[in-house]
């Protein structure tokens, strides 16, 4: 994880180095955190377009009543640049490097910048290039500080201020060495506001009044910097969330989505220790050391790939847990993390809806002149204990108790007596209590074995068979 914060916190770099996140880093990082770091700039861009458009669509009615002149027109232009401005921004957003995007964010501040100090070419009075500074429209820098907030990350922010700030101050340098004078105005401003020396330095139209200037971008910086510290704690809420959405992806790896919701949505911890009753199910292929030693590692892999696939499939179709894949094995239960009465006929059903899909994947694989592949599957119902076992660095939800090893051992039986599934009694009797036909023609279906031995045990159990 912390590679990967690592490389979210170079995503937004746009104003300090060069070092972004690249796109290989991107394709690379968590894909929840990916995915929320992509639909967070994509909602974010539409949210920041569309109140960009609203922002100059209101300006844009507001310039004529301010100045309602033909020089209007020019700011009314300057707007609709505004409003291409956003769209092209829309379209370079990435969450990853985007130099155009870079570029389009430099353009924005440099264009407002040209805006608001070079006079209007389409004005007839001739004004002193400094009094540009004087109409107070820096305030429009913070419609686009705004926007950013809803567009780009919080570092961002900083940059934004940053350059905001060179940019005006080299406006002032531009107007103090290029800009137009007209002095008798400033003689008739002295004569008028004589003996009112700090009036005069606001009002001279030739007087660029720095500390004002100074004034204006240190403000703009402190509000950057509050809405940044805000922009990082909604970054951190964003990976909290992407960090619940893996936590639920984990889940529904070992849970069917039903019980992944309801688990999400109660208050009580999974952990809590308690003992219930639980179908406890262990499916195992026969011969499997010799098969692979038939095949390369890759055909191994991808026959087990297949086959967990096919059992993880059966396993919740029948709301049961997957427990652990047991290299070509699987554990299974029934009835957790909450019990239901239809716990121990869910199980039975499973195993044999797993040994119908094996049937037709070895007819599959018989067409294709591949060896068939032999399951067993061994189902226990009895008391468990269910909870967190583990250190406070890793904990692991387990199920423990005397069925486990019974359910593992009557897979092992299943050898014995040369059939596919074996069951105990006490599976068979509360399976016997679902009114459903499915269960009842699959219970009828099962042969009593009688009591045998297992190893371990100083009683013995009676055993069904398919």
């Amino acid at each position: 994880m912390s590679e990967l914060a690592n490389a979210i916190r170079r995503e937004d770099k746009l104003f300090t180095t060069p070092s972004q996140l690249r796109r290989d880093d991107y394709s690379k990082a968590d894909p929840f955190v990916r995915a929320a770091l992509a639909e967070n700039k994509r909602n974010g861009m539409i949210l920041a377009v569309r109140t960009r458009w609203l922002a100059m669509a209101i300006v844009g009615v507001m310039v004529p009543f301010l100045n309602p002149t033909w020089e209007a027109i020019y700011y009314e232009v300057g707007l609709l640049i505004y409003a291409f401005l956003g769209w092209l921004q829309l379209k370079s957003a990435k969450v990853s490097q985007s130099r155009r995007e870079l570029l389009l964010i430099y353009v924005d501040l440099a264009f407002l910048t040209f805006l608001l100090v070079v006079p209007n070419p389409l004005r007839t009075e001739v004004w002193p290039t400094a009094y540009q500074y004087q109409l107070g429209e820096f305030a429009y820098f913070f419609i686009l500080l705004a926007g950013a907030t809803l567009a780009y990350s919080w570092r961002t922010l900083y940059g934004f201020a940053i350059w905001t700030s060179i940019l005006w101050m080299l406006g002032v340098a531009y107007v103090y060495f290029l800009g137009t004078q007209i002095p008798e105005l400033t003689a008739k401003t002295l004569e008028a506001f004589a003996g009112y020396e700090r009036i005069l330095q606001t009002i001279d139209p030739n007087d660029l009044n720095l500390s004002q200037r100074i004034q204006e971008t240190v403000v703009f910086s402190i509000v950057a910097w509050i809405l940044a510290i805000n922009g990082r704690r909604n970054t951190e809420l964003l990976f909290r969330q992407a960090g619940v959405a893996r936590e639920r992806a984990n889940l529904a790896r070992h849970f069917p989505p039903t019980i992944v919701d309801e688990m999400a949505e109660r208050n009580e911890p999974l952990g809590a220790v308690r003992s219930q009753e639980v179908a406890v199910m262990f499916v195992d292929i026969v011969g499997f050391t010799r098969m692979a030693e038939r095949q390369s590692p890759e055909e191994t892999v991808a026959l087990l790939r297949e086959y967990h696939a096919r059992l993880e499939a059966r396993v919740f179709e029948h709301g049961g847990t997957l427990d652990k894949f047991l290299g070509d094995g699987l554990m299974a239960t029934f009835g957790t993390p909450t019990p239901g009465p239809e716990d121990a006929s869910n199980a039975v059903r499973c195993g044999d809806a797993i040994l119908k899909d094996i049937e037709a994947w070895n007819a599959v694989r018989a067409e294709s002149g591949e060896a068939p592949v032999r399951v067993s599957v061994g189902i226990h119902y009895g008391p468990v204990v269910l909870g967190d076992i583990g250190s406070a660095r890793r904990l692991e939800y387990a199920v423990l108790g005397d069925a486990v090893n019974v359910a593992s051992r009557l897979e092992a039986m299943t050898r014995e007596l040369s059939v596919s599934m074996v069951v105990n009694g006490a599976l068979v009797d509360a399976a016997a209590t679902n009114d459903q036909p499915e269960t009842a023609a699959l219970l009828e279906s099962l042969k009593d074995e009688g009591a045998h031995e297992l190893r371990g045990r100083d009683t013995h159990l009676r055993v069904w068979t398919n």
